[in-house]
């Protein structure tokens, strides 16, 4: 076949998250590569999923999502960041968060649009602008001070006449900087300046350390009416195979990206949404007592990354370290990883991979800390070899 879309997804070919996962099974090696937990969620929100499997949760539930689950998002959002929505117009439950970026960039987006990304991005977000027929335009995040931010000039740059989107993910995967607040300021004027739609990524939303504030895109004057603020259970309470995420947008905007999602999933699993309304309402302790324990991961990684030999990039949230290979004498991240698990019985991923422009990101690898400090402790031990 010669049909443009699919030459463009069969460049994509398989991700690198399943290249590297099946290397760590097929290898037995340590996976600090894809950004699962090796522990449960809260078990009594576990407890309400079984409960809902036994009581009959178990047909198609409502395209926008279980009532209990939309209200329980629109009470989130107003009481963690003041941002109000109608849970029946202005909540959709999605299959994840990968699901309701490729929804709304498939819904926002026609054939020629162009979307701003930060790059290096999560490698759904590229396939997601293919697939709408849209053109990607990356700004590159660059290391200053010890994080990765980008350069306001470049930002403005990237616009032209045909840009539609600009996607914000803060937490941001792979890099870990938590954008601050003059950051969010560069993007939401860029966005009133030149009439942008923001689709904002925050599935790390709870997840930042040393006191750094996530803040909302949507929470900054006038981008309330313009952001589809998306996150999700997975990360927030360690269920990443549950799949449930959502979007809060207003209601036009809601109901373009409904209008794609029905036909992509047209519904997510009962039970786990379910779960989650409970999660939500009842376990963000759990969820304060998990952000304190992966700091200290955070810390446990770093300190055994160093003293390996890596330069590492300190991360203010999420689940991941970012490091400079250089100092070990080797310079191709892909490379390294494909080879990491004969040397040293690690597998990471090469961040690389998440540029338009891989050359950039070439001497960078991302490595996951959200595993049990004993997996943290053997890896780093392993990876001493490398010296």
């Amino acid at each position: 076949m010669n049909d443009p879309l699919v030459a463009r997804m069969r460049a994509f070919g398989t991700t690198i998250f399943a290249e590297m996962s099946a290397l760590a099974l097929r290898t037995g090696s340590i996976n600090l590569g894809q950004g699962f937990p090796d522990t449960d969620g809260p078990p009594a929100m576990l407890e309400r999923a079984i409960e809902a499997v036994r009581g009959g949760a178990n047909q198609y539930p409502p395209g926008p999502g279980v009532p209990e689950l939309r209200q329980a998002v629109s009470g989130h959002r107003k009481e963690h960041y003041g941002l109000p929505y109608d849970p029946d117009g202005e909540v959709l439950v999605t299959v994840g968060a990968t699901e309701a970026v490729a929804a709304s960039i498939l819904a926002l987006c026609e054939p020629g649009d162009e979307v701003i990304a930060f790059e290096p991005y999560y490698d759904s977000y590229a396939a997601s602008v293919a697939l709408a027929g849209a053109v990607l335009r990356p700004v590159t995040l660059r290391p200053a001070g010890g994080r990765f931010t980008f350069d306001p000039a470049e930002l403005r740059a990237a616009v032209t006449p045909r840009t539609r989107l600009i996607l914000v993910n803060s937490p941001h995967n792979p890099t870990g900087t938590v954008f601050t607040r003059a950051e969010l300021e560069e993007i939401a004027l860029l966005c009133a300046e030149h009439g942008l739609t923001a689709v904002t990524d925050e599935v790390y939303e709870h997840l930042t350390f040393d006191g750094a504030p996530h803040i909302p895109l949507a929470t900054l004057p006038g981008m309330r009416e313009r952001t589809v603020m998306i996150s999700s259970a997975g990360k927030t309470f360690s269920v990443t195979g549950w799949k449930t995420g959502w979007i809060c947008a207003p209601a036009p905007l809601v109901r373009a990206v409904q209008t794609v999602k029905q036909f992509l999933t047209f519904t997510a699993s009962a039970p786990w949404q379910l779960a989650v309304a409970y999660g939500l309402r009842h376990e963000l302790g759990w969820v304060s007592a998990l952000r304190a324990d992966l700091e200290s991961k955070r810390d446990r990684l770093v300190s055994g990354l160093t003293a390996a030999g890596f330069d590492v990039y300190r991360p203010a949230g999420t689940y991941f370290v970012q490091t400079d290979i250089r100092p070990l004498g080797f310079t191709d991240g892909l490379a390294l990883t494909r080879e990491l698990p004969a040397l040293a019985g690690v597998v990471a991923i090469p961040t690389q991979v998440f540029y338009a422009r891989p050359e950039r990101g070439r001497h960078f690898v991302r490595f996951a800390f959200c595993k049990q400090d004993q997996v943290i402790d053997e890896a780093v031990a392993r990876l001493r070899k490398l010296a």
